[in-house]
């Protein structure tokens, strides 16, 4: 069973950085996006980043030149830095990927959401 794990929300002030990391197990043989979501107060679901298996990326435009989405394929991990945070990044960020276990076609799979609040 593939599970997907988030870790490093917490609390920062404006300015500053946090880097949260997405790690894929389970019976996993390839996967083909990963990426990041976030979902603040009272608000929808939205796109942060992501990236493909041959390393491109795509940004939502208020996050564009702060946050940086990066992966270690051999780890099946993934990351999101974000530097210069700002009060409206407060959200539960989500990690996302579509993926290929063995022996079954290609999925959608979510983490269970890590809180990132900034303070101003």
């Amino acid at each position: 069973q593939v599970q997907l794990a988030e870790s490093g929300g917490g609390l920062v002030q404006a300015g500053g950085s946090l880097r949260l990391s997405c790690k894929a197990s389970g019976s996993i043989f390839i996967t083909d996006v990963m990426g990041w979501y976030r979902q603040p107060p009272g608000k929808q679901r939205e796109l942060v980043a992501k990236i493909t298996s041959g390393g491109n990326t795509n940004y939502a435009d208020s996050v564009k030149g702060r946050f940086t989405i990066s992966r270690d394929n051999a780890k099946n991990t993934w990351y999101l830095q974000m530097n210069s945070l700002k009060p409206e990044d407060t959200a539960v960020y989500y990690c996302n990927a579509d993926l290929r276990a063995w022996g079954e076609g290609r999925k959608n799979y979510w983490g269970q959401g890590t809180q990132v609040t900034v303070s101003s």
